[in-house]
């Protein structure tokens, strides 16, 4: 029987709920997208450890909170990611222009923007060049993984999602969030591998993660590297 999920306090990161795993093979943090704590713990590990690992990342724990507040978007806001850039720049009088080529996308604003009234609209307009660029990178990207892979695929689709960075359906049809493009490339084939891998298990077993295993290297790493990044929230 599974042990029941059970939290410790901490004096720095608060309540840290803890879910015991027996499937897990390593200890894991996960921040929720409401800012609370959780530790997967795997068997065999108990309070030392898991007090040790949370000090372990405590810095990437406090860095990875204060991520979740959205960035204001004014002067001086840059985006800088290996596959797309943005960036805020004045642009006349001439209204409100998005101007992008490749990686680079940039929002031309009048000089007296009132960027105060203006965040909801100005986040979705970062998405959109967000699904732009995606479109631009992703299907090449998916088709080369899946042929090196020989794992095919039936359909692809680029979406918005704020919780997931990808998902494959029982048909073969994947998902993947326009928020890749703001991962390093190494991640962004790690998440495009994982769906892939669910064509063939679609499931988290110990198949799927030597599936996985055979295209990255070490899949938990690299699971545990993803963990400090977030979708783009608007």
């Amino acid at each position: 029987m599974a042990k029941p999920c059970y939290y410790i306090s901490d004096a720095e990161l608060g309540t840290i709920f803890v879910r015991p795993d027996v499937r897990a093979r390593h200890l894991i943090l996960h921040i929720r997208p409401d800012g609370s704590l959780l530790v997967t713990l795997p068997p065999g590990a108990g309070e030392r450890e898991l007090r040790a690992f949370v000090d372990t990342f405590r810095s990437e724990a406090k860095r990875r909170l204060s991520a979740l507040t959205p960035k204001v978007i004014d002067w001086g806001f840059v985006i800088d990611a290996p596959s797309f850039r943005f960036t805020v720049e004045r642009g006349g009088t001439g209204g409100f222009q998005l101007r992008g080529r490749g990686r680079e996308y940039t929002l031309l604003c009048p000089p007296d923007t009132d960027f105060s009234s203006r965040q909801p609209w100005l986040r979705k307009v970062v998405e959109e060049a967000m699904r732009r660029r995606a479109g631009e990178v992703l299907p090449g990207r998916t088709a080369r993984l899946s042929e090196r892979a020989a794992l095919p695929y039936r359909s692809l689709k680029i979406n918005t999602s704020k919780g997931r960075w990808g998902s494959c359906s029982t048909r073969g049809d994947i998902n993947l969030s326009c928020s890749l493009v703001l991962l390093p490339e190494h991640l962004t084939d790690y998440v495009i591998l994982h769906e892939l891998c669910h064509t063939v298990e679609m499931n988290h077993s110990p198949r799927f993660w030597a599936l996985l295993d055979r295209f990255t290297g070490d899949a938990h790493a690299l699971r545990r590297e993803l963990g400090a990044y977030h979708t783009f929230t608007t």
